[in-house]
């Protein structure tokens, strides 16, 4: 039996211009995602098309167009350089990227690999860290794709890669020469943040996550979904890799949305209080995105840099993602061979 393989890499996604409009179609489709904003569907309809997408479109267009290229989005420009670097490595399957909200779409890559033979499709989900609102809701997008034809495809994915060496040493090789060019008082691991309930729900046993101070201190049975405890796991191995510890570097979480208790501590508090205790120097990682994008780019180079300095301190440079540099085409090379 001949089964062709091909791999979808899927990342979260973009809007296809920096414009209001744009934008607008972009936050309706995420944010009405119920892996997303998980309450019920009238109310997340209301608000999302009432409140957040109108009245948040604007101002998230005017950020998408500080850090827009003439390629278009950060992230889909270093997605598709990913992909090209992929296929120069692996160039007996076909490798294609898709975004689970925008373009281009999971449906429409998927139709791509089927035209190319491809029986056999292996997803890689672009998040190191597992969660039902990123990698959830892309499989299920790719599985739910994947069934409209007679013949569905098999496929296999690759599992969240939060504490694979590859992942670590491609992060640190990016990061090193940063630290000792910057050499930073204090060095900031700052995540995707999500709400805390996300986390309590990934806890089948519903008795470990968030019920201690040292919830995450180790990977066990009932935190193994977990996306604050593989938060965690990666900050571990970045440490390590660094020769960084709990007394020069912090783990925090970034991008809230809403008034729920999201998963703590904080970003935007964490720089602040840090700047008013006499750091001066920072360094930020941001180890849950692979890509450079919005969340890096404006809200931790720009926002972040100005509000460090408001609170007294002097500088604070993002360390750049993965995007195609070398190791990363090398380290995510291998972790698909092994599939392969």
């Amino acid at each position: 039996m001949v089964h062709k393989t091909g791999i979808l890499l899927v990342n979260l996604g973009t809007p296809d211009a920096p414009e209001s409009g744009a934008v607008r179609r972009y936050l309706r489709e995420f944010l009405s995602d119920p892996r997303v904003i998980d309450i019920p569907a009238p109310v997340r309809f209301g608000l999302v098309n009432g409140i957040i997408a109108p009245f948040r479109a604007p101002k998230s267009a005017a950020a998408y167009r500080e850090v827009w290229t003439d390629r278009g989005s950060p992230l889909l420009v270093h997605g598709l350089d990913l992909r090209d670097r992929l296929r120069e490595r692996l160039p007996e399957v076909s490798i294609e990227l898709a975004m689970r909200y925008g373009n281009p779409s999971v449906a429409a890559s998927l139709d791509t690999l089927r035209a190319a033979s491809c029986n056999r499709i292996l997803v890689a989900p672009l998040y190191p860290q597992y969660a039902s609102s990123s990698t959830g809701s892309s499989l299920e997008c790719v599985y739910r794709h994947a069934a409209e034809h007679w013949n569905t495809p098999y496929v296999e994915v690759l599992p969240a890669f939060y504490d694979d060496p590859r992942f670590l040493d491609a992060f640190a090789a990016v990061g090193r020469p940063v630290l000792e060019r910057l050499r930073p008082d204090h060095v900031l691991f700052s995540y995707h943040g999500l709400p805390e309930r996300h986390c309590t729900k990934s806890d089948e046993s519903g008795r470990h996550c968030l019920a201690q101070n040292d919830c995450c201190a180790s990977i066990v049975d009932a935190n193994r979904n977990c996306y604050r405890a593989q938060c965690f796991a990666t900050t571990r191995g970045l440490r390590e890799r660094l020769d960084l510890d709990t007394s020069n570097s912090t783990i925090t979480f970034q991008s809230r949305l809403g008034r729920t208790p999201w998963i703590q501590p904080y970003t935007d508090g964490e720089l602040v209080r840090l700047a008013q205790t006499g750091t001066k120097r920072m360094a930020v990682f941001c180890p849950a995105f692979v890509a450079d994008c919005l969340e890096t780019l404006e809200e931790i180079g720009m926002r972040a840099l100005e509000n460090f300095r408001g609170a007294g301190g002097e500088e604070l440079e993002l360390v750049p993602s993965l995007n195609a540099t070398p190791a990363w085409v090398d380290g995510l090379g291998a972790m698909l061979e092994e599939r392969l």
